[in-house]
């Protein structure tokens, strides 16, 4: 599991919510999140529930309205409410919270720019280290060790407890806020104080492999990634296979998703999702490149939005999914105000793959198994199905 120390569920990861993405193996921790057409819904994971949501969304308001005559808090409220509700994925967010999480969805984050995961001995290795980021200027390799933050020992604890010491999230530390770090490279051990600054991630990545084949590397679904995306395709050599490596994207917004889809297909349907019991779908753009051969990687980190558009390119014989069976994450969530400005999102519904096929608690198998050197099998596949270099 590795992640940078950046967006997705905003603070309330620190305060012991639920998790319900991990922007783990690429983001560590946070739900993910969509933003549907008319709906502003997201796919997220969880089981059909007894209560109707309306009556749960009433149940939420209610709470968060008594507390505000109370003069109590809102927000703890509602989240009492949700949790008695036993919707599983539904969050509740305050309005600097949310605020928060909706700039996480533009790519920006507040952290030291690390990444990190942790070892099978239940050591914190850094694993990448964002240029320019404060990490970065104070020296951080990838490679070390991250033992101490403020002082605790991060040594066996889950990455998204780390990421969370490194963000501030229990004091809601600010950009500027300071952080030490105990560090260990080899046989030498030190200390360092960095300041948290606001960062930015680019959440698609493109690389040419010697063979020509373009791999297209989508972290998460943030504002502004399909059409990374789309251009990424038009550029590729004419002549060369794409690899879709959707690994530990945990999901994001729907529409960029659906964008992305619209990047290998001439149009028609990616999924349809019911809100409240009504039907509805989301249809690609046309012009997508339909005759490049494509291969989607995806693992047990593949998630939400991530899954949608691999149940896609599935469904309609676009693309060759090679790797692990999927998380399994297709439930709708909507937002809505709640009394004193905070923000439910809770499960209005589920979504479904062009031919039918439930998400949630299944997840997607790939066409073909593949774990360790399965950017190498599906290098494999890419040359089987087309004249790549």
């Amino acid at each position: 599991m590795s992640g940078p120390d950046l967006f997705s569920q905003p603070r309330r990861i620190g305060r012991g919510a639920a998790l319900t993405l991990v922007f783990a193996s690429v983001l560590v921790a946070g739900a993910a999140t969509g933003s549907l057409p008319d709906a502003d819904a997201k796919p997220a994971s969880g089981a059909p529930r007894s209560a109707a949501p309306a009556a749960r969304h009433e149940d939420v308001t209610e709470a968060a309205a008594a507390a505000v005559a109370d003069g109590a808090s809102p927000v703890e409220a509602a989240q009492r409410a949700v949790s008695r509700s036993g919707d599983r994925w539904a969050a509740v967010y305050s309005p600097g919270d949310y605020q928060e999480f909706q700039e996480a969805l533009d790519g920006a984050y507040t952290g030291v720019g690390l990444w990190a995961r942790r070892q099978r001995d239940g050591r914190i290795e850094v694993t990448k280290v964002a240029a320019g980021s404060p990490a970065a200027i104070a020296g951080v390799h990838r490679g070390d060790r991250l033992r101490s933050v403020d002082g605790e020992r991060v040594d066996g604890r889950p990455v998204t407890e780390v990421v969370s010491l490194l963000r501030g999230d229990t004091t809601d530390a600010p950009a500027g806020t300071r952080v030490r770090l105990g560090l260990e490279r080899g046989t030498r051990a030190w200390t360092l104080t960095v300041r948290r600054a606001r960062l930015s991630t680019d959440s698609v990545t493109v690389r040419r492999l010697a063979d020509g084949v373009t791999v297209i590397r989508i972290g998460s679904f943030t504002r502004g990634s399909g059409d990374v995306v789309r251009t990424a395709v038009r550029q590729a050599p004419a002549s060369s296979g794409v690899i879709l490596d959707l690994r530990g994207n945990s999901g994001g917004l729907v529409t960029e998703a659906v964008t992305a889809a619209s990047a290998f297909l001439d149009g028609g349907l990616v999924a349809t999702y019911d809100v409240d019991g009504r039907q509805r779908a989301l249809h690609a753009q046309p012009g997508g490149d339909t005759a490049r051969p494509l291969v989607t990687l995806v693992d047990g980190g593949t998630m939400s939005a991530a899954e949608l558009l691999t149940g896609a390119l599935q469904d309609r014989g676009r693309a060759v999914v090679v790797g692990s069976r999927t998380f399994g994450k297709g439930s709708v969530q909507m937002p809505s105000r709640l009394p004193g400005g905070s923000v439910a999102e809770l499960t209005v519904g589920h979504y479904r793959t062009p031919l039918g096929r439930g998400v949630d608690g299944t997840g997607i198998t790939p066409d073909l198994d593949a774990g360790a050197g399965a950017l190498e099998r599906a290098e494999t596949v890419l040359g089987g199905l087309g004249d790549t270099p």
